[in-house]
C-alpha cells in the first residue's frame, strides 16, 4: 500500500484522526498540544492519532494528501477540518462541537 492510499485508509476508517507531532499523551509541539487538549475538552479522548515524526513518508504524504502544509491535522468522518488554528475558532464558535454531533 502507498502511503496515499495508506492516509485514505487510515482518515476513512476512524471517526476522528489527528496528524500530529508525538502523540497525545505527549506532543512534540505546541500546536499539536492544542489539538488534543480541543479534543480532550470536547470529551474526545479515543481518537486515532499519527505521530508523523515516526515516518518521513507520512509526514510528507500527509501534506500532500490535504494539500495543507502544516501539522496537526483534524479530520473527522472522513473530511479534512484543519490544523490548529482552524481547530480554536471551530472550538470557540461550537461548530466544532456540532460537528463532531456532542
Amino acid at each position: 500500500m502507498d502511503t496515499q492510499e495508506l492516509i485514505k485508509q487510515q482518515v476513512t476508517s476512524h471517526a476522528v484522526v489527528l496528524y500530529m507531532k508525538g502523540n497525545p499523551q505527549q506532543p512534540q509541539c505546541g500546536f499539536s498540544a492544542n489539538a488534543v487538549r480541543i479534543l480532550n475538552a470536547l470529551g474526545i479522548k479515543d481518537f486515532f492519532s499519527v505521530d508523523i515524526l515516526q515516518d518521513p513518508a507520512i509526514r510528507q504524504g500527509i501534506k500532500e494528501f490535504a494539500n495543507w502544509p502544516t501539522i496537526p491535522q483534524l479530520y473527522i468522518n472522513g473530511q479534512f477540518i484543519g490544523g490548529s488554528d482552524i481547530m480554536t475558532e471551530m472550538y470557540q464558535s461550537g461548530e466544532l462541537r456540532d460537528l463532531l454531533k456532542i
